[in-house]
């Protein structure tokens, strides 16, 4: 079992600033894919970054270059940094844990979502 908890977000200008963390409790964090998703209101969640166990990383093409995405293994907590925030970035940003796919699907045996932190971005 792993808990996950959010924080960092705000309410920014566009070409703001910010860093969320996320905290996680458990066992064999060092063993999850940690990756940040963001939700706007009626719409389905999208990836914004993840960073798996050794370290790869992967971001959405709409903020590459961005945003950073990197981990803590001792403290347990990802963080994601995010610089030159549009608009378009605004949403409920999440935290989500994920270990062992199963074929064929590649859906996650053991997989945990945070409560979410909300990022805003207007003038």
């Amino acid at each position: 079992q792993v808990q996950l908890v959010e924080s960092g977000g705000a309410s920014v200008p566009p070409g703001g600033s910010l860093r969320l963390s996320c905290a996680a409790s458990g066992d064999l964090f060092d063993l999850y894919t940690m990756a940040w998703y963001r939700q706007h209101p009626g719409k389905d969640r999208e990836l914004v970054a993840s960073i798996s166990s050794g370290r790869t990383m992967n971001y959405a093409d709409s903020v590459k270059g961005r945003v950073t995405i990197s981990r803590d293994n001792a403290k347990k907590t990802v963080l994601l940094e995010m610089v030159n925030l549009k608009p378009e970035d605004t949403g409920l940003y999440l935290c989500h844990a994920g270990r062992l796919k199963q074929p064929p699907t590649d859906a996650w045996t053991y997989e945990y979502w945070g409560q979410g932190t909300q990022v805003t971005v207007s003038s």
